[in-house]
């Protein structure tokens, strides 16, 4: 069987996560990865639990707040974040929690970061899926690090991680070779797309340059088991009619290269 296809909360800004829920049961999604943000929504266990009963879709992944525009959300320690980011995958019936690495000023969170998600996973049970970043752009010829131990996680001992398409592109990197060095520790899949711009575009997959065909073909053949979700940017979409146009061709283009 193809792995389900999920929508990532975020697909939808700026509307709720309670509109994620209503776009994912009404389009056919098979799941929905809960974005924690911003939205107050997204941050109480009870009100997703809820919205996932509600619409009859399940909770394939719990996306931790360690975003840059999300580092207050939940508290500003960043192990108690992702052990809130746990409780509420339990909760809900979620088993991986998405993350990003730590950031270069969080120095003592860096120190021991891959040693600390390995026993996290130990003691929660759970998957911590560790998603590939970029070098942020300084000029047009180089870049500056700015995550620890490093942006791809394929060069770490993560035992599950994420690869994400517009994030890839960014980097200029081949997100079928980062697969193939991951191999089975790639767990977990954010399915976009991007130009190879210093703009985190996060396209509609196609629209983009990474091959993101390719891409789902190469993990389709692998025998990927984890979860592929989609997580589009729709905001600049002018009504509910364009960002359900988005939302659907996204949800179709992962069915036929998965197929």
């Amino acid at each position: 069987m193809p792995p389900r296809i999920g929508l990532s909360t975020s697909s939808v800004y700026p509307e709720s996560t309670a509109h994620a829920f209503g776009y994912a049961a009404d389009l056919g999604y098979d799941a929905v990865e809960v974005m924690v943000g911003v939205d107050g929504l997204s941050q109480q266990t009870s009100a997703v639990a809820q919205l996932s009963k509600h619409h009859g879709v399940p909770i394939s992944a719990i996306h931790a707040p360690t975003l840059l525009f999300t580092q207050r959300v939940w508290g500003v320690e960043p192990w108690g974040k992702l052990e809130r980011a746990a409780e509420m995958a339990h909760v809900v019936g979620a088993e991986v929690v998405v993350l990003h690495p730590p950031f270069r000023w969080q120095k003592e969170y860096a120190r021991d970061f891959v040693n600390g998600v390995a026993a996290l996973e130990q003691s929660t049970g759970l998957a911590f899926a560790v998603e590939n970043m970029y070098p942020w752009r300084a000029s047009s010829r180089r870049g500056v690090e700015m995550y620890l131990p490093g942006w791809d996680p394929s060069a770490e001992s993560y035992a599950h991680t994420t690869v994400d398409l517009s994030h890839a592109s960014i980097a200029r990197a081949d997100p079928v070779a980062m697969a193939e060095r991951l191999g089975d520790r790639l767990s977990h899949v954010h399915l976009t797309d991007g130009s190879g711009t210093a703009k985190d575009e996060h396209l509609v997959p196609g629209r983009g340059t990474t091959g993101a065909a390719a891409f789902l073909r190469h993990v389709a053949s692998t025998g990927f088991t984890g979860e592929v979700v989609v997580e589009i940017s729709t905001r600049r979409c002018r009504t509910r009619e364009e960002r359900v146009a988005d939302l659907r061709e996204s949800l179709d283009f992962a069915r036929e290269h998965l197929a």
